[in-house]
């Protein structure tokens, strides 16, 4: 870190704390050089993750959608809110965490998919009909015969 009063370019962290929020770390610093001492604040840099849908128009990704989402498929189902919003949070954490800012809505709806196929399958079935589109039953029943299969 630079030293505001001399540009020296080392310094020593004297003491380190988080702000009221829990959002910043706020640090005491020391510069090695004049001696003279100043204050940073670090923060964690959130590039937001933006979705290609399948029209190829872009939006930021909204967990709540992707909630509401798994809600409708998880209605009266044994699934809890709390096992939903781990989902949710898990996929938003891989997300992050991969290199790519943009993401596509298929990839996000494999990602549900593969959660829910281990939650609920039947959860996983009304996703995967309305995510899919399928037309007919027999795409309906080819699926279903894949999840038997898997078994």
């Amino acid at each position: 870190m630079k030293c505001p009063f001399c540009s020296y370019e080392e310094s020593k962290v004297i003491d380190s704390r988080p702000t009221d929020e829990g959002e910043k770390i706020r640090r005491r610093r020391e510069c090695i050089s004049c001696g003279k001492r100043f204050t940073t604040y670090e923060i964690i840099e959130s590039v937001p993750i933006i979705v290609v849908k399948k029209d190829k128009s872009r939006q930021a990704f909204d967990r709540v959608k992707l909630f509401n989402g798994m809600l409708r498929a998880c209605e009266k189902r044994p699934v809890s809110i709390e096992q939903m919003e781990k989902v949710v949070s898990d996929i938003e954490a891989e997300l992050q965490n991969s290199l790519d800012r943009e993401v596509t809505s298929v990839h996000i709806g494999e990602l549900v998919m593969d959660r829910l196929k281990t939650l609920d399958e039947v959860a996983y079935v009304r996703f995967a009909s309305v995510y899919r589109q399928f037309k007919d039953i027999n795409t309906f029943m080819d699926e279903l015969a894949k999840l038997l299969g898997e078994k």
